[in-house]
């Protein structure tokens, strides 16, 4: 089987941008987003990362590639052996050079942690970066430890919607031949889309198209025909008219040479360096916590001259970006710690601020039942590098104005794809090498995987039945309580670590209380088996039957948790606060309650679901009620409050209580005063209102203060409301900053989905 995939032809970047988003954000089909360079992957992850209302949790095959995706490496998410991978039990003997593994003795070694797992078991959306150069093998192993983890023998991945995103025509994974003389045996290539768990689920095959790195139309299509397998001599021809072995670049000219090996490009960047008359200035950068130095994005010790050819290796941030990741210029001034660089043909100088790259790592937070991203360590440093030479390997990703390409006789097929298409047009083009016919065919295996698929009213098509598909998904899994109930399994099974008083009592309690659990669970497993009976043929009656069957199991489940699981988990509470060394079991009671919370609040949600359903909503507005309801995050019931206490309003109707008063004429003191909650509550309330485009930031924040929040956001690297509060002061409030933020992310996706 191979992937759904896309037909190119005619359609802009947005469209397959909005596309590749709807297949992420609303199905749970896996996605292979891929793209010639420069069409806007990276932009797509950024994006995700900021918008993905699903847990997400980001992986690549190296470490220079994960802090670049701003992720961790798969090795070290999911703790993979250094070895050889077979999809079998079976054991196998064989001189690979490395230990062959196979499912048992895969787990036989694999040491997860408790979090480690709970963090695996939460987990909605994977992505895998660079995938061009992830093994298949990897890839199956990855597989198989979700799904045990995840209790999901027989689904691909345990249930984990998987985006995999690379360019298949660049550098392909590295296996050597012995290995290969066992894969073989397994696999019919080393790519990741020939891995046993691809197969079983193929991705939709979603290419971006617009090129915004080439604009030259000869080259544009001698680049297409070289990843379609349709070079001919012409486009040889034509490329080796650039054959020049003896050029050397004019002074002042920003040629940086592509080869093929990491001690070649040194030696010239050092020669270059050296015949710079001047001092030499050296830039430490600067580690702080955990951050190997094999995942170092910059140099450790920049070495400089005033003169210097170098690259940048980010892109600029804010409305006015003076590079980009591959911009190449020349030092102009060292004065003490500034460093200023000039681009030729511009006439300002631009004075070079450093960069902090972040090494993380996910962790699961219960109370918000979120993945969030812990920092471990950071790098500082210039976000540059001396760039008369780099290796073609180093040169993805950047673009170049003027390149001089010397591969001599290691031009190998994907290196000649990668070192080409990393330059803007033919114009700048250098070659130190004769490019050999063979060079210029991309593998087979590529070409037929990327060749299969759907029109693009086929794929239109196909997501409208995916998301139709995961709409009812969620209501079916809105009554499944597995969850529920390994939380409870694992708080009574907790207790064989702790030391509280009266402990016989609280094990007794919480053994009471996983059989109430179970009870719910399998009255929730009767009920799902009846929707999906209803499910094929609820339309007949408009949704109506399925509508009010919801409706009534809602009622019960709902009263089943305030009276019977979340009762007794604030009796307990309740009844346990005024004892003594139980600050951490309190806590512990208070994730559980919240835990429940979540569920019955879900719950409640499935009939809106169900109701919109009836009302014939169309899937976008369906869809935004499963955002919704994913998005929830129930807030944490303390035993305090755990006493009854009086009428609060319902769930999600704060916000629209404000917005009714707001439009009602009265000002945001008056809301504050009458609701009795803070000035900045209100503006954070209505911050909401202005990312969707319902009242205007103008309205809610002075117009002299939105250009100087706007400034202030494109300066900072972390764009928290407690740093940028931290950098303008008291004068401005967090829910100003807040709402002149969701005003940006208006901006931003009105951009992207091409409105402006």
């Amino acid at each position: 089987m191979r992937g759904t995939f896309i037909a190119m032809s005619g359609t802009d970047f947005n469209t397959m941008f909005r596309l590749a988003a709807g297949f992420v954000q609303h199905t749970s089909k896996h996605v292979f987003l891929t793209g010639k360079a420069g069409t806007g992957k990276t932009t797509f992850l950024r994006y995700l990362k900021e918008n993905s209302f699903k847990n997400i949790a980001i992986v690549a095959p190296t470490g220079v590639a994960a802090i670049n995706a701003g992720g961790v490496t798969m090795h070290s998410f999911f703790q993979l052996p250094m070895g050889t991978y077979l999809p079998t039990r079976q054991y196998v003997q064989a001189d690979t050079g490395t230990e062959i593994v196979n499912e048992h003795t895969l787990f036989k070694n694999l040491r997860l942690s408790k979090n480690k797992r709970e963090l695996l078991r939460e987990i909605e959306l994977l992505v895998i970066d660079e995938v061009s150069m992830v093994r298949a093998d990897m890839l199956d192993c990855v597989d198989t430890i979700l799904r045990h983890v995840r209790q999901a023998l027989h689904i691909p991945f345990g249930g984990v919607q998987v985006l995999y995103i690379g360019d298949l025509n660049q550098l392909p994974p590295v296996v050597n031949q012995r290995e290969w003389q066992v894969l073989k045996e397994y696999y019919k290539s080393p790519f990741f889309f020939d891995a046993v768990a691809v197969q079983a689920a193929p991705p939709v095959y979603i290419e971006l198209n617009k090129i915004y790195r080439q604009s030259d139309p000869d080259f544009i299509r001698i680049l297409n025909n070289i990843r379609n397998n349709e070079a001919t001599s012409a486009d040889l021809a034509q490329l080796n008219q650039h054959y020049d072995p003896r050029f050397v670049p004019p002074a002042g000219e920003s040629y940086i040479t592509l080869t093929s090996h990491n001690a070649k490009a040194d030696a010239i960047n050092q020669r270059e360096l050296q015949k710079l008359q001047g001092k030499v200035f050296n830039f430490e950068g600067e580690v702080k916590g955990d951050f190997s130095d094999k995942s170092f994005p910059a140099e450790k010790n920049l070495a400089l001259k005033v003169g210097a050819q170098v690259m940048f290796i980010k892109n600029d941030k804010g409305e006015v970006r003076r590079f980009y990741n591959g911009k190449i210029g020349t030092v102009s001034r060292i004065v003490n710690d500034d460093l200023y660089v000039r681009f030729q043909g511009e006439a300002d100088e631009l004075l070079v601020e450093k960069e902090t790259w972040h090494n993380i790592r996910y962790t699961y937070d219960r109370e918000n039942d979120e993945i969030e991203e812990e920092e471990l360590g950071s790098f500082t440093q210039y976000p540059i590098r001396l760039a008369w030479a780099i290796t073609i390997h180093k040169s993805q990703g950047l673009t170049f104005e003027k390149a001089i390409i010397d591969a001599g006789e290691a031009f190998a097929a994907g290196q000649v794809y990668v070192a080409l298409s990393r330059l803007t047009n033919m114009k700048g083009m250098v070659l130190y090498s004769r490019i050999p016919a063979h060079s210029i065919r991309s593998d087979e295996r590529i070409h037929d995987f990327s060749q299969s698929g759907l029109e693009e009213t086929q794929l239109q098509q196909l997501l409208q039945e995916e998301q139709k598909f995961f709409i009812t998904q969620t209501l079916l899994s809105t009554f499944q309580l597995a969850k529920q109930v390994d939380l409870l399994q694992n708080h009574l099974e907790s207790y064989a670590g702790r030391n509280i008083p009266d402990e016989e009592e609280a094990i007794a309690w919480a053994k009471a209380l996983v059989v109430k659990g179970k009870e719910l669970q399998d009255v929730g497993m009767r009920f799902i088996m009846q929707l999906e009976t209803m499910l094929p043929t609820a339309e007949a009656d408009n949704f109506q039957q399925l509508s009010e069957r919801i409706q009534k199991a809602a009622s019960y489940f709902v009263k089943a948790f305030d009276e019977g699981l979340l009762q007794a988990i604030r009796d307990h509470a309740t009844h346990w606060r005024i004892k003594t060394r139980v600050k951490k079991y309190g806590k512990d009671l208070e994730q559980l309650a919240t835990a429940m919370e979540r569920k019955k609040w879900a719950i409640e949600h499935a009939v809106h679901l169900a109701k919109g359903l009836t009302q014939g909503l169309d899937a976008i507005a369906l869809l935004q009620i499963v955002e919704e309801q994913r998005k929830k995050h129930v807030p944490v019931q303390t035993a305090e409050a755990a006493a009854p206490a009086k009428e609060k309003v319902a769930k999600g109707e704060t916000k629209v209580i404000t917005l009714e008063m707001y439009r009602a004429g009265k000002d945001i003191a008056t809301i504050a005063a009458e609701r009795n909650l803070t000035v900045s509550t209100i503006e954070g309330h209505l911050a909401a209102y202005i990312e969707s485009g319902e009242i205007s930031v103008n309205d809610v924040v002075p117009g002299h203060k939105i250009p100087v929040i706007l400034s202030a956001i494109a300066k900072v690297e972390q764009k928290t409301l407690g740093t940028l509060k931290a950098r303008l002061g008291n004068d401005y409030s967090y829910g100003e900053i807040k709402a002149v933020m969701s005003h940006l992310a208006r901006l931003e996706q009105k951009e992207l989905s091409g409105e402006m």
